[in-house]
């Protein structure tokens, strides 16, 4: 018995084309098909991997998170191409920083506040 892999993460999201157009134009991810299920929402890839962000509609609640609490991590090649491209688009995010291993983060948050973890390994 054994797990395989990290399928998706999924994020309830208040507004799913504006969630949509976040994910595609500031973090560069592909839409791809989503099941015709009865609540709105869309999927996009994370990366190479068999890996998936699902974004689910409708979300009425708070969201609470922090780049030391809830939050994903996605490593990408470059973070100073990357902090180029979220100062030209305006993003909600943290300047880079080290951690302690020597990875650099950079934390950036969608417009539901949820925080997305961009970083390259040490």
């Amino acid at each position: 018995m054994e797990i395989r892999e990290l399928n998706h993460v999924a994020i309830h999201v208040r507004d799913v084309e504006a969630s949509s157009r976040f994910y595609r134009e500031v973090l560069r991810l592909e839409s791809i098909p989503r099941p015709a299920f009865t609540f709105p929402g869309a999927w996009f890839r994370l990366g190479a991997a068999a890996q998936e962000l699902h974004i689910i509609g409708e979300r009425t609640e708070p969201v609470h998170a922090h780049n030391r609490g809830n939050h994903f991590a996605l490593r990408v090649d470059s973070l100073d191409e990357w902090e180029e491209h979220l100062e030209k688009v305006k993003a909600d995010f943290r300047p880079r920083k080290i951690r302690p291993d020597g990875a650099w983060q950079v934390f950036v948050r969608d417009p539901d506040g949820h925080v997305v973890e961009l970083f390259t390994g040490p």
